[in-house]
């Protein structure tokens, strides 16, 4: 018998789109795969077509107030049935078949006693399912990357059993996404796999959660309103403090000085400099990096 895999989706008023994704979650090759979805008090037709799923068996359903795609994710996560393997899944995209399968080669050859998580390159499509674009990434995955960026995107993880305890042990009360706070304590604790191929056709639309994939003008937009506006760096930060407070013991004595470097609250001229002028890079795209060395010289992180 294959080892067992848990995919967890969390839904919200994902009517339009969420029996393109289960049915993508169904035909997978990998043959030992349970889904379960969390419906998180959606008000439109969603439940009716869940139900429809959970009536044949396809799909176990649970239900819960509103927390908010975070928090939802992480009582999926809390709740999850005992596998040896787990997946994140959003409500509106489409799986490439072997997906899982892909993913479980390469974590299958890690040490199951240690953290370890998978993630992949992903396409752009549109609402109509109309292909765009490859998002693709050039760098090895690092705790230093991690603190300011998750480059796996949660549409395309999947992790061991061990990691998903250790997360389920300690749910983060500011956390920047379920995804992120993975992302962070694998790199920090276990290995991270980067598989450059495509497992995921991401769809954007207006819905959408996340900027990526639009027009630059409006990216640019609604970046303004995510970390000025709405003081998302302010959020990255609390993100970093409680992840020390939760893990400092557990890390190699350079990530805990890098750590320390960024979760403290004292707001020297010399720790400006520190960070402004840090030898290494944070961030995949230059222009990205550019802009978060102009957010520590403002004091924002």
């Amino acid at each position: 018998m294959k080892e067992r895999v848990a995919i967890l989706l969390s839904s919200y008023n994902g009517e339009k789109y969420i029996a393109e994704q289960i049915d993508s979650l169904i035909k997978q090759t990998y043959p030992n795969i349970e889904i379960f979805v969390r419906d998180d008090g959606s008000s439109d037709n969603t439940l009716d077509i869940l139900r429809k799923y959970e009536s044949k068996k396809q799909i176990t359903l649970l239900m819960g107030d509103n927390l908010g795609f975070i928090g939802s994710f992480f009582e999926l996560l809390k709740y999850s049935p005992n596998a040896d393997y787990y997946a994140w899944c959003d409500q509106d995209d489409v799986w490439v078949d072997n997906k899982i399968e892909l993913a479980i080669d390469k974590l299958s050859t890690l040490d199951k006693t240690a953290s370890a998580l998978y993630f992949s390159d992903y396409d752009y499509y549109d609402s109509d399912m109309n292909f765009q674009k490859t998002k693709s990434y050039s760098k090895t995955p690092s705790f230093r990357n991690s603190l300011f960026d998750c480059t796996a995107l949660g549409i395309t993880v999947v992790f061991n059993k061990c990691l998903r305890d250790i997360i389920a042990e300690n749910i983060p009360e500011h956390s920047c996404g379920h995804d992120w706070w993975a992302y962070l304590l694998c790199n920090a604790i276990g290995t991270v796999v980067h598989d450059p191929v495509s497992t995921v056709k991401y769809r954007q639309h207006s819905d959408a959660v996340s900027g990526s994939g639009i027009s630059f003008v409006k990216f640019m937009l609604w970046r303004i309103k995510k970390f000025i506006v709405n003081d998302y760096f302010k959020n990255i930060r609390k993100q970093i403090k409680e992840f020390e407070s939760l893990y400092n013991d557990r890390l190699s004595n350079d990530d805990l000085k890098l750590l320390k470097l960024f979760s403290s609250d004292k707001r020297s001229l010399k720790n400006v400099f520190k960070k402004v002028f840090y030898p290494a890079r944070f961030r995949e795209r230059f222009v990205d990096e550019v802009m978060l060395r102009f957010v520590f010289l403002f004091g924002l992180l």
